[in-house]
């Protein structure tokens, strides 16, 4: 494969379905297909509003990169703005990369990873952020080599289900 025939560019609604494949297949390698509860119909809506209504002013949750060879979805990142208060300047962060496994070893991921570097630059942000398995070295390697910091110090925190409505609405948990 040579990478002059990899096509990266922005998903479109029409993307929705073989992205929502890729999802299952990225879960999949991550040992977390039960987590994917989500649909279609949802992802459709949050990246690019109601399927039939007006799409002129919606402002989408998340961006998705499709990366194709010949013409096949190979892979893709979906990423979404955040920002620094340390900083004051707004970031992007990277909620998925994932290439296809028979296409690994072969620069997608950095091309993929690469595009969306381009875009924080040109929207001025301050930085690109991204979280990664710990037990997953074969990313964590690729990540570093790229001149990614893994930090150690730091914990995700997360609150769903129940304890999100728990916790909106006040009660103890």
């Amino acid at each position: 494969m040579s990478l002059n025939e990899l096509k990266l560019r922005p998903a479109t609604p029409a993307d929705v379905p073989v992205l929502f494949e890729l999802i299952k297949a990225l879960a999949e390698y991550e040992k977390l297909s039960d987590a994917v509860t989500g649909n279609l119909a949802s992802l459709e809506t949050h990246l690019f509003g109601e399927s039939g209504s007006d799409r002129s002013n919606f402002r989408p949750i998340a961006e998705v990169i499709i990366a194709e060879f010949a013409d096949k979805p190979v892979g893709f990142s979906l990423f979404f703005h955040n920002f620094s208060t340390f900083l004051t300047q707004p970031g992007i962060y990277i909620e998925d990369l994932f290439v296809l496994p028979e296409y690994r070893g072969q620069g997608i991921g950095k091309q993929l990873i690469s595009y969306v570097a381009q875009l924080a630059v040109s929207r001025n942000c301050g930085r690109l952020e991204w979280s990664v398995l710990d037990w997953n070295e074969p990313a964590i390697g690729f990540y570093q080599h790229i001149g990614a910091s893994v930090l150690d110090e730091w914990r995700i925190c997360r609150v769903t289900g129940d304890s999100l409505s728990n916790l909106a609405s006040g009660q103890k948990l």
